[in-house]
């Protein structure tokens, strides 16, 4: 770390430099992040992507007054670092750390916990109103992707903005084209012309003379749309009510930084559309941005080097393989994804099957209602989606699929902790929200074989069924190739014990193993958490004193609550415990420790359990 760096603790030391120094500054962000992500594993593309446009806001925008709020948040990392951050940035995403997030608690220059996306400008649009009903003259920004951008949420958000007079700034960063150096010095030299107070005065000026000769006036607001309309994609924002200013170079400090001052000083919403390029700077993550969309740690002279020890399949890859075999099997099968075809494990399907594979962007209402429009008329639809973004299409669950009884499958990837991404991404409620809904099933496999079969007996029924699944791998069990059912609602007994009976709903299972033997239980794979297999719980009650639930998801209205409802049902007396995930949301660290910390490890377990029972 240079000088330069060390001396900037805060944005307002590099609002003290010269804009002469700033390229340095970025130069030496941009290695710093490269430092860090390669020591502790993170989001690395977007972060080198964003360098110069987190230098030149807090340059040019007294922070934290004025408010930044981060899209996503997963490209704060420079934002960290000028922000009083950067000795942390070790701790990152780490048990105790920093988050890989804007976290408001962390720090006043976050000022909004973002982690889901396109919700950046809603907030950013609330913080604007308030501050003109505080009459207080502080902006609000609003740093959104190109990909968070195609959600209906952005798209709400822009249409009240139109019309609000607030000091509202949405900019557009755009990581999926590129600008050729032309274009880019026409449209530098343009944006600060379009975003300069002559250019607006003179718009204005121009309105005031020519609103007496209304057909004067129409052909000039046509001249100067089709002028704009040339150059710059002008035409949907300027609709919404906002002025829309770009494309310009977003690693270029000589475009940005003016520009930005330019728009401080215009009235009503603004919008730029900077372009960047994701892993800039560093050639490797250039090349291959997905690659190095989030890595682990690595050594940043040779770049990410696959391991010569085979991995076990992850039950991502257990899903990707099964979706592929059954939808040979079947050519009713569609595969629909919310812009998580690599996560979910899609990325051969989509090459082997590309007319049945539905990439419909960050969308997730959209993907649930488009998979129950397809399943009304004859197709089979598998919606795979990471348990947290169900949350964001919970409406259209209930009300397009599960009130209609419809067959889609529901392939619920990262349920349970998720480790290093903290508690905005962790996919901790969906038993609770789904076990409440009419018509829906949901199955818990215990590993790798379950998950492919489980897949598949949900396939086969004819209404909604969520297959919920962490993420990683499991056992390193095979889990085979066939498509080979499971009894539907159906449970087995693992381990025949004594006293106490363990029903485990999902991965678990593995961990109650020592303790069920320790203290010789039986142990129970439940693999339903709904319907309840009430037969097998029948049999346990039977010939047992106590029942012990376990699940890694909500205690409250969990698996857990489900079978204590049906013993107060039939109104049995046994004491039941619950075991999963408390009523506290769980923050970022290693999923093992953070699994011991809430007594779920196979220690914990067995200590809890006999602290109740012996």
């Amino acid at each position: 770390m240079s000088d330069l760096l060390r001396s900037i603790d805060s944005p307002a030391d590099l609002r003290r430099l010269s804009r002469d120094q700033l390229p340095q500054v970025a130069k030496e962000v941009r290695q710093f992040v490269l430092d860090s992500v390669s020591k502790t594993g993170g989001h690395l593309g977007s972060n080198l992507g964003t360098v110069e446009l987190t230098v030149a806001l807090h340059y040019v925008f007294n922070t934290p007054e004025d408010r930044i709020v981060w899209d996503v948040g997963h490209q704060t990392y420079p934002h960290k670092i000028l922000t009083g951050r950067r000795d942390r940035m070790t701790t990152l995403r780490q048990l105790g750390g920093i988050s890989g997030f804007p976290v408001r608690a962390e720090s006043p220059f976050d000022a909004f916990g973002t982690a889901h996306s396109s919700t950046s400008i809603s907030a950013a649009l609330g913080m604007a109103v308030a501050a003109k009903l505080q009459g207080s003259e502080r902006h609000s920004i609003a740093v959104i992707g190109d990909g968070a951008l195609t959600a209906g949420m952005a798209f709400e958000a822009m249409n009240c903005a139109g019309v609000e007079d607030g000091k509202l700034l949405v900019i557009l960063n755009d990581n999926d084209m590129s600008i050729s150096p032309p274009v880019g010095a026409l449209n530098r030299y343009l944006a600060q012309l379009m975003s300069g107070q002559f250019y607006s005065t003179a718009k204005d000026v121009g309105k005031r003379v020519l609103k007496n000769a209304p057909p004067l006036f129409e052909l000039a607001k046509r001249i100067e749309e089709s002028a704009k309309g040339m150059v710059v994609p002008a035409t949907l924002f300027e609709k919404f009510g906002f002025n829309y200013i770009g494309p310009i170079d977003g690693h270029d400090l000589d475009s940005l930084i003016p520009t930005l001052e330019n728009l401080k000083h215009l009235p009503g919403p603004q919008f730029l559309h900077v372009v960047t390029k994701k892993g800039q700077g560093y050639k490797l993550a250039e090349a291959d941005p997905v690659l190095y969309h989030g890595p682990g740690k690595f050594d940043p002279a040779v770049g990410i080097q696959k391991s010569s020890t085979p991995a076990k399949p992850t039950f991502s890859a257990v899903f990707g393989d099964w979706l592929c075999d059954m939808a040979a099997a079947d050519p009713r099968l569609v595969g629909i994804t919310p812009a998580m075809r690599e996560g979910s494990g899609m990325v051969t399907f989509a090459e082997r099957f590309p007319k049945r594979y539905f990439d419909v962007g960050i969308a997730e209402q959209h993907a649930v209602t488009f998979a129950a429009g397809m399943a009304c008329d004859g197709m089979k639809p598998v919606v795979a989606i990471y348990s947290t973004f169900l949350q964001r299409a919970y409406d259209q669950l209930i009300h397009d699929v599960a009130l209609q009884n419809l067959p889609v499958v529901f392939a619920l990837d990262r349920a349970g902790l998720v480790g290093a991404d903290g508690a905005t991404h962790a996919g901790a409620y969906d038993i609770p929200f789904l076990r409440c809904v009419p018509n829906m099933a949901i199955a818990c496999p215990a590993d790798e074989r379950e998950c492919r079969q489980l897949l598949s007996t949900a396939y086969e029924r004819d209404h909604p069924v969520a297959v919920r699944y962490p993420r990683g791998s499991g056992t390193g069990i095979e889990a085979g190739k066939d498509l080979v059912r499971l009894p539907y609602g159906k449970g087995e007994t693992v381990r025949t014990g004594k006293r106490v009976a363990v029903l485990a709903f999902g991965t678990l299972l593995q961990a109650a193993k020592p303790a069920a033997d320790a203290l010789d239980m039986t142990l129970v794979n439940m693999r339903w958490a709904k319907p309840l297999d009430e037969a097998l719980i029948d049999e346990i009650l039977s010939s047992h004193e106590a029942i012990v639930t376990l699940e890694e998801g909500a205690i409250a209205g969990g698996a857990g609550e489900a079978v204590a409802a049906y013993l107060q049902c039939k109104q049995q007396p046994h004491p039941v415990l619950t075991l999963g995930l408390p009523d506290v949301f769980i923050e970022h660290g290693d999923p093992v420790k953070l699994l011991a910390n809430v007594g779920l490890s196979p220690a914990g377990i067995q200590s809890t359990v006999e602290s109740r029972f012996y």
